[in-house]
C-alpha cells in the first residue's frame, strides 16, 4: 500500500478484510471499503469467539468509508441485529457473475449429465451443491430425501455435489436412513443417492438436475442458487441470510425455516409431484438470475460507488 499509494482500498472476506483495512488505515488511504460476502456471527463458533469477531468488526467499521452488503437481508442483519455500524454506512450491491455457461446448450448438457448417472426420463433428479460441512446442514437434505422415499410414488434420484469434512458423517447417516448410495468411485450409478465429490462442470450438473436444494444454517448470498436459477431450476431452500434476495417464495422456489424439516420435506414433495409447477418456477428462476445477477450490472454498481466516494 505504501509503495502503490492507492486512493481506494477495497477488501473482501473476514481475515483479509481485517488485515487490509488495518494496513490501509495505518497508511492513511483516503477511501476504505469492505464487502461482506457472509459472516461468522452465528452457528460457527462458541459465544466467546463470536463476540470477539463482532467486537473486531465494529472497530474496523469505524475506520471504513463504506461497507458493502450483498443483500437487503444481510444489511439488516449487520446493522440491526449485530450493530456492526449504522445503516447509513452500508451500501447494498448484489453479487454479479458471468452466467452465460449456465444459459447456453442446456439440453446438450442435461443429456450428458443424465447419461453419466444412468438417469431415465421419468426420474426426477434432486441435488444439493456445496462444501460438506455442518453449517451447510446436508443431514437435513438426507432426511428430506428419506421423506420423499416414503411418501412419493415418483421415481427420484438425489445427488450431493461437493466434498468436505462432514462427508463420513453424511454417508453414515445415509446408511442409518436406509438410503443406498454410490460415490464418484463407482462406474455404475443405479442407487437412490449419489455422492459425486467436487465437480468442475457445475453448469452440466445444474442442467442435468430437476430441483436444486439448499439447507444451510447460515449463508451470505449463495452462489450455488444463483447458478441453479440461471440454469432454470426451481429451488427449495432454508430461509437464511441473503437467500430471500435470490428466491421468491412460491414464485421461483420455496423458502422454509431452517429447523422445520416437515415443512421443507412437504415443499420438496410438492415440487416432485407437480411438473407444471416445476416448469413455471424454472422460467421465473432463469429470468430473475440473468436480470439481477449479471456481472456487468455488478461492475456498473461498483464503479458508481467508487466515483461517488472519490468526489
Amino acid at each position: 500500500i505504501r509503495k502503490y499509494n492507492p486512493d481506494i482500498v477495497h477488501t473482501h472476506a473476514a481475515k483479509s478484510g481485517a488485515l487490509g483495512r488495518l494496513a490501509a488505515y495505518h497508511e492513511n488511504v483516503p477511501i476504505i471499503l469492505h464487502t461482506f460476502h457472509g459472516h461468522v456471527f452465528h452457528s460457527y463458533f462458541n459465544s466467546f469467539k463470536t463476540n470477539l469477531f463482532i467486537t473486531l468488526e465494529k472497530f474496523l467499521a469505524k475506520n471504513t468509508s463504506k461497507i458493502i452488503a450483498i443483500s437487503k437481508a444481510q444489511k439488516k442483519e449487520l446493522s440491526e441485529t449485530y450493530r456492526i455500524a449504522n445503516p447509513d454506512k452500508f451500501q447494498i450491491i448484489n453479487l454479479g457473475f458471468d452466467l452465460k455457461r449456465f444459459t447456453e446448450n442446456k439440453e446438450v448438457k442435461r443429456i450428458k449429465f443424465r447419461n453419466e448417472f444412468n438417469l431415465k426420463n421419468d426420474e426426477i433428479a434432486i441435488g444439493i451443491i456445496g462444501r460438506l460441512t455442518a453449517i451447510k446442514n446436508q443431514i437435513f437434505f438426507l432426511n428430506a430425501i428419506k421423506y420423499l422415499k416414503t411418501n412419493s410414488k415418483k421415481k427420484i434420484r438425489a445427488f450431493i455435489i461437493g466434498d468436505g469434512e462432514d462427508r463420513f458423517n453424511l454417508e453414515s447417516h445415509s446408511v442409518e436412513l436406509g438410503l443406498d448410495y454410490t460415490t464418484e468411485k463407482d462406474s455404475i450409478h443405479n442407487k437412490l443417492l449419489c455422492f459425486t465429490s467436487w465437480r468442475k462442470d457445475i453448469d452440466v450438473v445444474n442442467c442435468g438436475l430437476d430441483i436444486v436444494c439448499l439447507t444451510s444454517l447460515n449463508e451470505g448470498t449463495p452462489v450455488s442458487l444463483i447458478e441453479a436459477m440461471a440454469a432454470a431450476k426451481p429451488i427449495v431452500s432454508t430461509k437464511v441470510g441473503g437467500v430471500e434476495d435470490i428466491v421468491q417464495n412460491s414464485v421461483n422456489g420455496f423458502l422454509v425455516k431452517s429447523n422445520d424439516l416437515l415443512n421443507y420435506s412437504k415443499k420438496l414433495l410438492q415440487l416432485v409431484e407437480n411438473q407444471d409447477l416445476r416448469n413455471k418456477m424454472s422460467l421465473r428462476s432463469s429470468e430473475k438470475a440473468v436480470q439481477k445477477f449479471s456481472y456487468l450490472r455488478l461492475i456498473n454498481d461498483i464503479e458508481a460507488l467508487y466515483k461517488q466516494l472519490l468526489k
